[in-house]
């Protein structure tokens, strides 16, 4: 039997071919060449990259120089703004001054009328009372003269049978004349209680004042004007005596008689100051002061 010579594997490894090797030397080659070109281009990179920053300070001044003017910018702006808030508080000061003289000036035009308007009505209120007291006065003249002129005439029969009613046309004179013209000149007042003058009157207020303003003082109240002087009868009134209502130490009203059968008294808030005859409000009695 023919034994066949079996080729026995060698261990070694196998050569590589002459191509494969060549092909590697060139992938090689080609690698380590772009190497040294990227490390020749390496310096020229750099100075670009130094150039290009040596340039920026330009461009931060140019940003100093922007933020300046804008900041001067900001500051005019925030300087007329002022200016022009500080001219409206101006000119809204002077309007208000303006708006208040103007007030004042009414106010006072107004104060200003309203005194002339008060002056004039006292004035024409003065001119009629002193009408009023000279026609008052001319009247009691003129009666104490026809009232002694018919008592010269008269017989003694004649003044003897008159003197029953002698009171109701005797005049007033002297003191009691210059009360009867007072009480008559107030004529028109108002009543007020507790009034004593010079335009409003209580009773007792008004009594007062008359015989005051003859150099006679007398109390205040009603009750105590009655019981001065001496009791009188009605039937023997002379003008300026105090008639009374109530009794004499509680009378509640008071006036004075001024001849003729008549009264003058503040009577109520309705009438006022009145001058009445005796009938009106019969009295209760009477005192005599002078």
């Amino acid at each position: 039997m023919s034994h066949t010579t079996a080729p026995i594997p060698s261990h070694r490894k196998p050569r590589r071919s002459t191509t494969k090797l060549s092909l590697r030397a060139g992938v090689a080659g080609g690698v380590l060449s772009t190497i040294a070109v990227a490390g020749a281009a390496t310096p020229a990179s750099a100075e670009s990259v130094t150039e290009a920053t040596l340039e920026m300070p330009t461009l931060g001044a140019l940003d100093t120089d922007i933020a300046s003017a804008v900041s001067a910018s900001a500051e005019a702006n925030q300087q007329e703004a002022l200016d022009q808030d500080l001219a409206a508080q101006e000119d809204a000061a002077l309007q208000k001054a303006a708006k208040d003289a103007k007030k004042a000036k009414a106010e006072a035009e107004r104060k200003a009328q309203a005194e002339r308007a008060e002056k004039a009505r006292a004035d024409a209120e003065a001119k009629a009372r002193a009408s009023r007291d000279a026609q008052r006065v001319q009247l009691a003249q003129t009666t104490s003269y026809s009232a002694s002129g018919s008592s010269s005439s008269s017989s003694t029969g004649a003044s003897a049978s008159s003197g029953s009613s002698s009171s109701s046309s005797q005049a007033a004179t002297g003191t009691a004349a210059s009360i009867v013209a007072f009480a008559r000149a107030q004529v028109g007042d108002a009543y007020v209680p507790g009034g004593t003058g010079p335009n409003s009157w209580d009773c007792s207020g008004l009594v007062q004042a008359a015989y005051r303003q003859a150099g006679i003082d007398l109390p205040r109240v009603s009750s105590a004007q009655s019981m001065k002087g001496t009791a009188v009868s009605l039937s023997n009134l002379q003008p300026g005596d105090i008639l009374y209502w109530g009794g004499r130490s509680s009378s509640y009203h008071v006036a004075i008689y001024v001849g003729g059968g008549k009264f003058v008294g503040a009577q109520n808030s309705s009438t006022g100051t009145v001058e009445r005859s005796l009938d009106y409000d019969p009295p209760s009695g009477a005192v005599r002061i002078l």
